[in-house]
């Protein structure tokens, strides 16, 4: 077992966390616990804007000043430069923006898995529409259905389902651009986007970030930003204001920019982003997915069918009625949430979770199955 390094005091980063205190909170797969900070950081900015108005040069270079504080954060965690990331207001807006702005045509191949989110499956039947082809192939050997024709390969990063972290390495080794979804992979587990070999990694901030609904991320290697139309160009996407009609693309990802960026959208970002910089992005990381890991062997050390996964933050398990299974789990103050469509209930341990919730979740999830 993987031991957890001594950096930060488990129970004092918690303690940051306030709606810690009235349950079980292992639901971040779906939206990140919000700390304290962030709520503060909200209460400022509101004011700050309600006293002082939302107009003139002050008010601009602020809002656009705490936006590139912002990229820089979602940089530091992506392991990116500043001028590779562009903000967007969720993962599946970041897929929509790379897969909107590729120049594929009926004839191309894009491959996709069999454990994606909605959130990139719809995009990529609006290609199907327009005649793109779209495979589904096994997530774990996804770089075995690339062909000559394959154009893109475009899957998550972690399966939403279960927790798998999929090959990149063997992805890599196609040769053929791929597009990480990152919902669950951002924030949740170590990124460093050239490691990783991607072209394009998707993002949201609501999850593991303990943003706001509303953000995210999209990381665009380099040497790919030109390959990318800008679907929705803006005052933010033109390198000069005073020409937009000219069209001439920012020089880097902030022409793929999802519009102006919001002052309270961005104070709440940075609270959150500091919470877990402040804890070390590493003992974040390290803890969260051993007290996944002990989760998934106390699970099945009691008999439960634990989901095949990597060393991720997510953990599902299969249950007769996954629907009320978490509901149960609710009323005994545990918040988690199912994956009907695989038949499985998914549990999302952070860094902020108890050894002490742990061991209750796997105890009260066995009692059900005897």
């Amino acid at each position: 077992m993987h031991k957890i390094p001594a950096v930060t005091d488990p129970a004092a980063f918690r303690a940051q966390f306030p709606v810690l205190a009235e349950r079980a909170y292992l639901n971040a797969g779906t939206e990140g616990p919000l700390p304290a900070a962030a709520e503060q950081a909200v209460r400022e900015r509101l004011a700050e804007e309600t006293a002082r108005g939302r107009s003139g040069k002050r008010y601009i270079e602020t809002v656009l000043e705490l936006a590139e504080r912002v990229r820089a954060g979602y940089a530091r965690v992506l392991g990116a430069d500043p001028s590779d990331v562009a903000l967007t207001g969720s993962t599946t807006d970041g897929c929509n923006t790379v897969l909107a702005g590729l120049d594929l045509r009926p004839g191309d191949r894009v491959i996709t898995s069999d454990e994606e989110h909605p959130g990139l499956l719809a995009p990529l039947g609006r290609l199907r529409r327009r005649g793109i082809e779209v495979v589904v192939a096994p997530f774990a050997r996804i770089a075995e259905a690339v062909t000559p024709a394959t154009r893109l390969v475009a899957c998550s990063h972690v399966s939403w389902v279960n927790g798998q972290v999929v090959d990149t390495e063997a992805l890599t080794a196609t040769g053929v651009p791929f597009l990480l979804d990152a919902a669950q992979g951002i924030g949740a587990v170590p990124v460093d986007v050239a490691a990783l070999g991607c072209a394009f990694y998707a993002g949201s901030g609501q999850k593991w970030l303990c943003g706001p609904e509303g953000s995210g991320a999209l990381f665009v290697r380099r040497d790919m930003l030109d390959e990318l139309l800008t679907p929705w160009p803006g005052y933010t996407s033109v390198a000069r204001g005073s020409d937009p009609l000219d069209l001439e693309p920012a020089p880097d990802a902030a022409r793929l920019d999802h519009g102006f960026p919001p002052g309270v959208r961005s104070a709440w970002t940075l609270a959150s982003l500091g919470v877990l910089e402040d804890a070390g992005w590493d003992w974040v990381h390290e803890r969260a997915a051993t007290l996944a890991g002990a989760l998934a062997a106390r699970l099945a050390e009691r008999g439960l069918t634990v989901a095949p996964r990597g060393r991720s933050t997510l953990v599902s398990w299969s249950a007769s009625d996954p629907e009320a299974e978490v509901a149960r789990l609710a009323a005994e103050g545990i918040i988690v949430r199912s994956i009907l469509s695989h038949g499985l209930v998914r549990a999302s341990p952070g860094a902020w979770t108890s050894e002490e919730e742990i061991a209750r979740l796997a105890d009260l999830a066995s009692a059900a199955s005897t």
